[in-house]
């Protein structure tokens, strides 16, 4: 017996065979993912910014976490290349440069972390995919599931192992290639007599300045001890109340930060942003030395050679109290490339329109050109879908399971 199709039923089968065809939402698996607002996307450069890009031959990743963005910026040949990836709420991000692999964290519940790999098309050969400004988009290659709880910030490779800031837990976490995570580390002021207070968040121990161990690594938190005020609370004491923690000793070596965030190792220095102050520095005997001050709250860092890359945000209103040495109003979102040796500002871009800036990380243009939707106004549909429906990654190119 032979049913008649309604007009309704039509409709409702039409409309599941259209879902789900864009490459943006597949990629990041995410549904809205491809109605960014390009207003998002646009940007002001001041100074030699592309021209310092061009002189390092970098690619520079940003995560846009509150605009559900991850984008690259390069000086291209004949123009800036700007390029994103639609993403749930993206913060940390690291690069595995040994392995030529992004991680990223996307933050909503549940935790995602995605692996990023630059790929090419085994139907194209290298010439055809410059001619056709393909590049080396990097795409996803994994992504691996975690419970929200964890409430991941920073992203770091230690000892050749991603690891990451469970903010949520007061604790850093090792992720095995299995998909299991495990607590490897905690700050001595987290254990009791009941065991580790791993119930809920806190201290904000939001950042990792990674060295070859987890002993030899340190960690940026906004308190040094628990308390009934904990981070969200509007009268949680932010000003001059955070620190750095030693991996070898679980206690803090610096002190006196407000909302410290991206502390980083380079130089034999051991590099943070205070971000309540909008500044970047360096910790000297256990002490913040300020190198720079930003218009806004200074968050995601990462330096190429001399330059630091650092990012500032607009000061969010409910937060303006974490922020008590800047000028909310004067605030912006953007990138702003410092001379570490001098405190100067060497350029910057500039996202009228954006808001939280993370994280901040480079791969030479050489190995990735960028993510797979361009910066152009109309997107580049046939392109973007010919990238995901022939791309080999690495592994696959050197015959590797």
């Amino acid at each position: 017996m032979t049913l008649p199709q309604s007009a309704e039923l039509a409709e409702l089968w039409s409309a599941h065979d259209a879902a789900w065809r864009d490459p943006a939402d597949v990629a990041s698996l995410w549904g809205n993912a491809a109605s960014v607002d390009w207003r998002l996307l646009r940007s002001t450069v001041r100074r030699g910014w592309w021209d310092l890009l061009a002189e390092l031959g970098a690619t520079l990743l940003v995560t846009r976490e509150y605009e559900h963005l991850v984008m690259a910026l390069r000086a291209g040949a004949r123009a800036p290349a700007i390029s994103f990836l639609p993403m749930p709420h993206p913060s940390g991000l690291a690069v595995d440069r040994r392995r030529k692999i992004l991680h990223i964290a996307s933050t909503r519940n549940p935790n995602i972390v995605f692996d990023l790999e630059p790929v090419g098309s085994p139907m194209k050969s290298r010439s055809e995919r410059r001619r056709s400004g393909a590049g080396l988009p990097l795409v996803p290659v994994r992504s691996r599931y975690f419970p929200g709880s964890l409430y991941l910030h920073d992203l770091a490779v230690i000892g050749g192992v991603l690891h990451a800031n469970a903010v949520g837990q007061n604790a850093i976490v090792r992720f095995h290639a299995d998909g299991r995570y495990e607590r490897v580390w905690w700050p001595r002021c987290v254990d009791s007599p009941a065991g580790p207070r791993f119930d809920r968040n806190y201290l904000q121990l939001n950042s990792i300045a990674a060295g070859p161990r987890l002993g030899s690594s340190f960690f940026s938190a906004s308190a040094a001890t628990l308390s009934a005020r904990r981070p969200g609370h509007r009268n949680f004491p932010v000003d001059g109340r955070g620190v750095i923690f030693s991996g070898a000793s679980r206690e803090p070596i610096a002190r006196g930060l407000t909302r410290p965030h991206s502390a980083r190792l380079h130089g034999g220095k051991l590099w943070v942003c205070n971000s309540g102050y909008g500044e970047l520095g360096f910790i000297e005997d256990g002490a913040f030395v300020p190198v720079a001050r930003l218009p806004g709250w200074t968050r995601g860092l990462c330096f190429a050679g001399q330059i630091a890359f650092v990012g500032t945000s607009r000061v969010i209103p409910r937060f303006r109290h974490y922020a008590p040495g800047i000028d909310a109003n004067a605030s912006v979102c953007g990138i702003h490339a410092v001379d570490a040796r001098s405190g100067r500002v060497v350029g910057s871009v500039i996202w009228p329109r954006g808001n939280q800036i993370f994280a901040i990380d480079w791969l030479p243009s050489s190995v990735a050109s960028g993510f797979p939707f361009s910066q152009r106004g109309k997107r580049a549909t046939n392109r973007e879908r010919d990238i995901f429906y022939s791309f080999v990654s690495a592994r696959n190119r050197k015959g590797k399971p």
